[in-house]
């Protein structure tokens, strides 16, 4: 049978705002923009896949035929579901990305452009220059903001509904607000000042801005801090516990707590750096000159004018562009996340190795299953789902900070495809940290295994006494201790018996003699049992 031949003429109704690239919505919900109510934003998704299937039977004379059959043999008619989302964010794991979904989806997008469109006529009416559009009153403001901050999932539908006649989705947004306003009798006087001197990236980027920004300090950096906050804690709670180090051998010991306070300090310093990015944006027109402004209106100072418009949407200006807002700033900010998740890979591979040796139990849940073969069998599922949604994020979100800085002269639309998948990238990054803490959250330490393990390695021990045989001039420290420990099975008898034939001062020795891979943690359990006072010092910024 050819690929595909299973599926043809699909008619996909979508039901869900999505975070991947789909533009169907189909839901009766309010979103306000200032309560920014998660609840209020439930998608109406279909429970079950509809199908019918022409050919439902198969003879066995009609086998032979499977392998010719064409796609128009078939025809279903499937209602999008958590069973037929094309994307798993859309369908298995929407529970747990759901809340990216008010800022991140087609809905977060659309709504976006209207608040930008409605602010910009708002600014328009307090420049005494434009005559044209005189200060509202205070009843029209409103009327006007609460087109914005009410804006609803059926306001959403009559966009795309519009869309559909102007194959434009910019160009939309302003004819709704025209026909929302059309019987206003003091808007309706200046409805062609919706979208005035604007190009469409004016609103676009912007609206982008805003997506980003509201996304990350409401979704993505809350969860951040619930991972760092949760690897601090195990840092701290074993602090004391030492742990046999390896670098592909037995290396010098360390603690439980401390290897783990170093992916904390790690984390939050690219969690430091993330929010520390400046998020920038335009309203330049056309081309970035404020070339129609200027025609219409030579006596404003537009660029003071735009800088104004911009930073008063809470985003930083950025003076000097073209079509469009280069897309600098994203390229760092996903770089930042980028980095946040490589991190967190490099804990749960370590965590997985650890679980691996035995140093961690994993709480076991009734009714799970590890395996469909070896009833015995734990998986460390939740680690090996968050480092594989770590990458499937970094690989969107490497394509979109290699891409969006790079435009032909001044613009090509290939962002535009691009910038519709920002919500992917972030989906499968919250994925992962939510599957990191749900792994993190069944963890028991088992002390036993730590403890067997360094007892069966005091080869360690040749570290300290060879830099305490140099300290004290003995001849070729490293290589008599080399001789001793290399390809040969060392116990505490033989490194006592060694350190007694050493021509070290008595106290000295004594020191030596008191060492056991145990002790031998060197400031481990400080540097843990200090994290704390270290990570708040890092992550003095907290929003974006």
């Amino acid at each position: 049978m050819e690929l595909g031949a299973g599926v043809g003429g699909l008619n996909v109704k979508s039901t869900t705002p999505c975070l991947t690239p789909s533009t169907h919505i189909k839901a009766r919900n309010l979103y306000s923009s200032r309560a920014y109510s998660y609840a209020s934003f439930r998608a109406h998704r279909s429970p079950i896949c509809k199908a019918s299937i022409k050919e439902n039977s198969i003879s066995a004379e009609s086998v032979s035929k499977v392998n010719t059959m064409s796609a128009a043999d078939y025809s279903m008619d499937v209602e999008l579901s958590s069973l037929t989302a094309l994307c798993p964010l859309d369908g298995r794991y929407w529970g747990k990305v759901k809340d990216l979904a008010p800022f991140m989806s087609e809905f977060g997008l659309i709504r976006f452009r209207v608040l930008v469109e409605i602010k910009w006529l708002l600014k328009l009416s307090q420049i005494p220059e434009i005559p044209e559009v005189p200060r509202f009153s205070a009843e029209a403001e409103t009327y006007l903001q609460n087109l914005s901050d009410q804006f609803s999932m059926d306001d959403a539908l009559e966009v795309k509904k519009i869309e559909r006649v102007t194959n434009h989705d910019v160009k939309a947004v302003e004819y709704f607000l025209k026909q929302r306003c059309q019987s206003h009798p003091e808007i309706s006087k200046v409805l062609e000042f919706f979208h005035f001197a604007c190009t469409s990236e004016d609103i676009n980027n912007l609206a982008h801005a805003l997506m980003l920004k509201e996304a990350l300090n409401k979704v993505i950096l809350p969860v951040m801090d619930k991972l760092i906050t949760a690897i601090c804690n195990m840092a701290t709670a074993n602090a004391s516990i030492p742990m046999l180090s390896r670098n592909s051998w037995a290396a010098s010991p360390t603690t439980l707590g401390k290897e783990m306070a170093i992916f904390a300090y790690r984390l939050s310093r690219e969690r430091k750096e993330l929010s520390q990015t400046e998020i920038l944006g335009k309203f330049a027109g056309a081309v970035g000159n404020y070339n129609a402004h200027l025609v219409a209106y030579p006596d404003v100072n537009w660029p003071q004018i735009a800088e104004e418009f911009v930073t008063s949407l809470g985003i930083s200006f950025n003076p000097y562009v073209t079509q469009i807002e280069p897309h600098d700033y994203m390229a760092r900010l996903f770089n930042s996340i980028i980095q946040f998740n490589n991190i967190l890979v490099d804990f749960d591979r370590d965590v997985w190795g650890y679980i691996s040796l035995g140093h961690f139990k994993q709480i076991t849940k009734a009714g799970e299953i590890g395996s469909s073969t070896m009833p015995h069998k734990v998986n460390p599922i939740d680690f090996e789902n968050s480092e594989g949604n770590c990458g499937i994020a970094n690989g969107g979100l490497s394509h979109l900070s290699t891409k969006l800085p790079i435009s032909r002269w001044q613009r090509d639309l290939t962002d535009s495809t691009v910038l519709r998948n920002m919500g992917v990238g972030l989906g499968h990054s919250l994925l992962a940290y939510k599957s990191a803490l749900q792994g993190i959250a069944k963890l028991q330490v088992n002390e036993a295994s730590l403890i067997a393990d360094l007892d069966h390695s005091w080869e360690v021990l040749a570290e300290p006494i060879q830099t305490v045989m140099r300290r004290y001039g003995v001849p070729e420290p490293y290589e008599k201790l080399k001789e001793l420990t290399r390809g040969r099975a060392v116990t505490r008898e033989s490194i006592r018996e060694f350190i007694e034939r050493l021509d070290i001062p008595v106290e000295a020795k004594s020191q030596l003699l008191t060492l056991t891979p145990h002790t031998y943690v060197g400031a481990a359990v400080e540097l843990a049992k200090n994290l704390d006072t270290i990570t708040s010092l890092v992550n003095g910024a907290n929003f974006l």
